[in-house]
């Protein structure tokens, strides 16, 4: 028996949603015929089949999870045991779930006071201690906090588990702000000398490049353990995009030498494929810098989560006007807030400062 496992989808992925079987148990299939479409936090992403053959058996089904190196199918031939891996979930593969889902993302259970008689409580109220907000002298969690958490769990119904790009985002925060030293700076950009209609997004790319090219060292990955700086030629930038599903950061393709015309067929390419569900997973990995044009929902000042290997992100909030002082004379001008998360360990505050500096003075010219 061949078994084919979930394989590697790139950008340090876990797991994946299987979405739809192109197959089922028993169908003849050719090598690089559509086996499976699976949900990550990229996009919806189709998996080929590796063998021709007939399947014996098909792992987890539409709506389950699935970790890296689990079984998804069986093939006839000799090959791989199919005891191995294991769906997340209800699923299992032989008689035992050989994978399980991440652990909670708050305070260590090992850290929590509680007696043993409160623990017991907690487990059969069916109530995470890391839910719970102790009263009790020095810290410890009381009978009555379980009762209460339980109470209000009970009241709101069963919890939703997070899937696709929202279950990846959660993950992928974890993992930003337990690695990365972020600190931000913020000031404003001046925009009265726009002329009308003015494309901000296009803008904010280009104020964003003009940055990277006074301090190149904000186009950078940085690699944790090594404690090495890659300072990267090419400026590809991560677009964060809000969307139903969650939030989504296609990547804008070497900005510096792309027209605002160019610029903008691609951000509008990319949003459409990405409604569509439909963007290429290549698409989705390997921005060098990040922008955030929060300020089209609403808000200031932000500071945006720096994701690894990267080393900054640029964010914008709403427009709004405000009285300025030209040429020592009171005046109401349109200003654009802008922030700047940079991550400290690699980037110095006098870098940051520069950066949005330059960033500002594209932004103030007219076009």
């Amino acid at each position: 028996m061949k078994v084919f496992k979930l394989p590697d989808l790139g950008e340090g992925l876990q797991d994946a949603e299987i979405v739809e079987w192109h197959v089922k148990a028993g169908d003849e299939i050719a090598a690089d015929q559509p086996l499976v479409s699976v949900e990550t936090a990229k996009a919806v992403v189709e998996i080929p089949s590796p063998y021709s053959g007939r399947i014996t058996r098909l792992f987890g089904n539409p709506g389950e999870i699935v970790r890296l190196g689990a079984p998804l199918a069986v093939f006839d031939g000799a090959g791989d045991d199919a005891d191995a891996g294991a769906v997340v979930g209800a699923v299992q593969v032989g008689q035992q779930v050989v994978a399980e889902a991440p652990a909670g993302m708050g305070r260590a259970t090992a850290a929590i006071k509680a007696t043993p008689a409160v623990r017991a409580l907690a487990r059969q109220l069916d109530v995470e201690l890391t839910m719970v907000t102790p009263s009790g002298t020095d810290g410890v969690i009381t009978a009555a906090d379980v009762q209460r958490v339980a109470k209000i769990l009970t009241e709101v119904g069963p919890a939703e588990i997070l899937r696709g790009v929202r279950r990846a985002m959660a993950q992928n925060m974890t993992l930003a702000q337990s690695e990365v030293a972020a600190a931000t700076v913020i000031d404003d950009a001046d925009i009265e000398a726009w002329l009308p209609g003015a494309d901000v997004t296009v803008r904010l790319v280009r104020a964003l490049v003009a940055g990277c090219y006074v301090e190149p060292g904000l186009n950078a990955w940085f690699e944790s353990r090594t404690l090495g700086r890659r300072v990267l030629k090419k400026i590809d930038v991560g677009i964060a995009v809000d969307l139903p599903g969650g939030l989504f950061v296609p990547v804008l393709r070497d900005a510096a030498n792309r027209d605002a015309a160019d610029l903008r067929r691609g951000l509008d390419r990319m949003r459409a494929d990405l409604v569509a569900r439909r963007i290429p997973p290549e698409e989705m990995r390997g921005n060098t810098i990040t922008l955030s044009n929060f300020g089209m929902i609403g808000g200031k000042y932000s500071a945006p989560i720096v994701m690894p290997p990267t080393v900054a992100i640029l964010s914008a909030g709403r427009i709004r006007q405000q009285v300025v002082a030209v040429t020592g004379v009171p005046a109401v001008h349109r200003v654009l807030p802008l922030s700047l998360t940079f991550d400290h360990r690699v980037v110095t505050g006098g870098e940051a400062a520069r950066f949005l500096v330059a960033a500002i003075d594209d932004l103030t010219l007219a076009t």
